[in-house]
């Protein structure tokens, strides 16, 4: 089965199985696996591990915060291979402006769509992900053949004009910078959609998050360079603590609060340092000590990764759920089993479906692409 793995001498896996990872991790919050063991209050332990698969209340910091910025971290360092490999071959920086211009129009409509599915009805909605990537891939790619430092300038100016936008411009009602539903983010929701979000979710978050698809960009120059292995594990490594010992500082010194949901730049940093220690002890798991005997079960679904989102989040959350539990709880229902394990298993079916169904589209070497 490992043979759905491209070969490629130079490709690096640890991106795939992260990427691929990231995937599986939100089909199964699609799946409702997270919400159905959350349910069984195991107690102790297990719940405080659960609860990490759900995003903070507000104030703080969840494994599941981090998630989004992986998906777009990862997908900045997509691009920058990618672009790379298209240098190689004689396409210009121009040339392949076009490309990403359109990829990142495409991800927006798909983005707005997706929240018009949700909603049943036309609505003009920014906060999904895919969304906030149309704006950030075209602010990475806008600068991704300059230097190093200027790149981390321009990802660290991104993070301080938003905590100066929401410290500055304090209107009546949306005043107090990091409270939710009374800051400068929702005031510019009500601007741009003439609504704001129930959960507090923003739209500017593509400012700050920008910063996330620029350190991917960096990041897979990085592991493409001809830097040793060690060389690339390091300066990883030293990014990550950095980001996080920022993050986490103008935390703990109650100058700038880590909140995902309006992505402050504490947020932007801490989550970004996490994510960059994963990535360093992928690199160094996957590709340097070749432990990747079954990183087929994460790369099948990397390589369809847009595909499978967008499956989850329309037939899967609409239908695909719903019918597989029809049958799992109906023949699970004559068991003695109690009705929160019957939907733990429900869950776990439907999430090994969609990965099976990532698995048979590889086999048959059909990428779907945008």
């Amino acid at each position: 089965m490992e043979n759905v793995i491209p070969k490629s001498s130079n490709r690096l896996i640890s991106l795939d199985v992260m990427r691929g990872l990231i995937m599986i991790l939100l089909a199964g919050e699609s799946c409702l696996l997270y919400e159905n063991l959350h349910a069984l209050h195991l107690g102790g332990v297990a719940d405080g591990f659960i609860e990490q698969f759900f995003h903070a209340q507000w104030r703080g910091l969840h494994f599941w915060d981090c998630v989004q910025p992986g998906f777009m971290l990862m997908a900045g360092a997509a691009m920058y291979i990618s672009y790379y490999s298209k240098l190689q071959k004689g396409v210009t920086w121009k040339q392949n402006f076009k490309h990403i211009a359109i990829r990142s129009v495409k991800l927006f409509v798909l983005g707005t769509g997706l929240h018009c599915i949700y909603a049943g009805k036309l609505v003009f909605e920014l906060w999904n992900v895919l969304t906030q990537l149309s704006v950030t891939t075209l602010i990475a790619y806008l600068i991704i053949n300059r230097s190093f430092w200027f790149q981390v300038g321009v990802s660290v100016a991104l993070l301080i004009v938003t905590d100066v936008l929401y410290r500055t411009i304090l209107v009546p009602g949306f005043n107090q910078p990091f409270v939710e539903f009374h800051n400068f983010g929702a005031y510019m929701d009500t601007l741009l959609m003439g609504k704001i979000n129930t959960d507090g979710w923003v739209a500017i978050n593509i400012i700050p998050t920008a910063a996330h698809t620029i350190w991917g960009v960096l990041a897979g120059r990085l592991l493409i360079s001809g830097q040793t292995p060690g060389k690339k594990i390091k300066l990883l490594l030293i990014a990550g603590v950095i980001a996080l010992v920022a993050g986490f500082g103008l935390d703990l010194a109650n100058i700038t609060p880590i909140i995902k949901r309006i992505s402050t730049s504490s947020f932007a940093l801490a989550s970004g340092g996490w994510v960059l220690l994963i990535l360093a002890f992928m690199y160094w798991l996957v590709d340097i000590k070749q432990v990747n005997k079954y990183a087929w079960v994460c790369v099948v679904v990397g390589m369809n990764s847009i595909f499978i989102y967008l499956f989850f989040e329309t037939v899967g959350a609409q239908w695909f759920n719903g019918a597989i539990g029809i049958f799992i709880k109906g023949f699970l229902g004559f068991s003695a089993l109690p009705m929160p394990i019957i939907a733990v298993i429900s869950s776990l079916v439907t999430l090994f479906a969609e990965w099976y169904l990532c698995y048979f589209l590889s086999k048959h070497k059909v990428f779907i692409k945008i």
